[in-house]
């Protein structure tokens, strides 16, 4: 495992409204996530660009895609939406390379040990989810080994277990979406419950 002693980052995935972007401010994790793959939370460019405008720039946005045209996400990059991009479909060594070669921004892959889907990458991080990536659901992190790049812990994270998790699996970061959700839609209370427990761990 990566048993590195820092505190865990936060990312919060799955900002698509105005509040949320509030929330986010009033928390300070130290990523928010827009969602362009299928999904709920799916927003458009549009809406992202004028997300980013309302968050503290002190956030670090992750664009997460999954199997999309690099294309795509080069422009998304060369607007300025987002500071890293999170690849969470099928995207394989060659795609990653390719990518790459257009965006200048750090690369996560997304992998589940669950489903033993994970490997050697080219990307500048991994994160680390259950079989169905994004479903909220936990997975045994005894699975977890020793990656070869810092993670981003994800999976059935909550403000009760964050801290258990990030003690036992030393991740580089956590990452939550429906975690912190109330009815679908992000939580204040839930948001900063998640951050204040997960900033516990050897704070």
């Amino acid at each position: 495992m990566n048993m590195s002693k820092e505190t865990p980052k936060v990312k919060i995935c799955g900002i698509r409204r105005e509040k949320d972007a509030e929330y986010a401010n009033l928390c300070l994790p130290d990523y928010v996530g827009f969602v362009f793959a299928e999904s709920p939370r799916r927003v458009t460019a549009e809406t992202a660009a004028r997300l980013r405008e309302r968050l503290d720039p002190r956030i670090l946005i992750v664009g997460v895609f999954a199997d999309e045209n690099s294309q795509v996400i080069a422009r998304i990059c060369e607007a300025g939406i987002v500071s890293l991009v999170q690849l969470h479909g099928n995207e394989s060594e060659a795609y990653i390379a390719d990518l790459r070669q257009r965006v200048s921004v750090p690369l996560i892959k997304a992998m589940s040990p669950e489903a033993g889907t994970v490997r050697d990458t080219a990307a500048d991080f991994i994160l680390l989810d259950g079989a169905r990536a994004g479903s909220g659901r936990g997975f045994d992190r005894r699975l977890i080994g020793k990656p070869a790049r810092p993670f981003f812990l994800a999976g059935g994270l909550t403000p009760s277990n964050v801290a258990e998790a990030a003690r036992e699996a030393r991740p580089y970061a956590v990452d939550v979406s429906s975690g912190v959700e109330r009815g679908g839609f992000k939580d204040l209370e839930r948001m900063r419950a998640f951050v204040e427990a997960a900033r516990e761990v050897n704070g």
